[in-house]
Formats: structure tokens, C-alpha cells, sequence
């Protein structure tokens, strides 16, 4: 038997590391994970980002770039250096489109670059579920 989310009823929920300092777009991404049925765990800046995803080991991995403390290309190099972390898939979630700044996101690690003004909340849920179903 099978949930909404294709997982076996009584399965894990995936759980998601979001990593925002935007009040509004972590909360209204907090709420939309959390209708989908998602584990949420949320940090407000990279350093606390950081230490949360080496704790709580996410399935994925939800990451602004311009943040506090520690910026979203730092956090990624150090999860992709950690053994622990460095096979957890990361979206870097962000407002920076400029190529070159696409281009070193994904040459350091991540899985994917979404441009928060192209993708709505549930267009994010579909490819993280597109990506983990991988």
C-alpha cells in the first residue's frame, strides 16, 4: 500500500533541510513541504544550515544563496566535502540568474538552480520528488 507521495504507508517521511532568510519564503515553504507530508527542518543562515544538515542528515537539501553568516556556495562546499553529507542531494533555491553564478553552483555540487521568481512552492515540491525518485 502506498501514500499520497508514492511511499510505502508507514514509511519515513522525507525530510527536508530548508535553508532561507527570507521569513515569508521559509515559512510559506515550510507550510507547502508540510501539506505534501514532508519532514521540515529549517535554519534561517548557512552556519546553522550547516550544522543542521550534518545533524539531522536530510534526504534533501533546499539551499539559498545569499545568506547570513555563510553563504550558500560555502555551505554546499562543505557538505559536499563532508562524507557524511557529500552524497545528499542540494537545490540551491535562489534569486542570483546570472549564468556564471548558475554554472558555479552546479560545478560545485548541486543537483539543481531554481530561480525563486520562475517556480512556484508546488513546482518545487514536484522536482524534489522528481529527484529523489531518481
Amino acid at each position: 500500500m502506498v501514500n499520497e507521495n508514492n511511499q510505502p504507508s508507514g514509511s519515513p517521511k522525507i525530510k527536508i533541510l530548508l535553508v532561507e532568510d527570507d521569513p515569508f519564503l521559509l515559512s510559506m515553504y515550510n507550510t507547502k513541504f508540510e501539506l505534501e507530508s514532508f519532514k521540515v527542518v529549517t535554519a534561517e543562515d548557512g552556519e546553522k544550515g550547516l550544522k543542521l544538515a550534518l545533524k539531522e542528515l536530510p534526504d534533501v537539501i533546499l539551499l539559498d544563496i545569499m545568506l547570513p553568516r555563510m553563504d550558500g556556495f560555502e555551505v554546499l562546499k562543505a557538505l559536499k566535502a563532508d562524507k557524511r553529507t557529500s552524497r545528499i542531494p542540494v537545490i540551491l533555491l535562489t534569486n542570483l540568474s546570472q549564468k556564471e553564478k548558475v554554472k558555479e553552483g552546479l560545478s560545485l555540487g548541486a543537483d539543481d538552480y531554481l530561480i525563486k521568481a520562475h517556480f512556484m512552492p508546488s513546482e518545487v515540491v514536484e522536482k524534489i520528488k522528481k529527484l529523489i525518485n531518481k
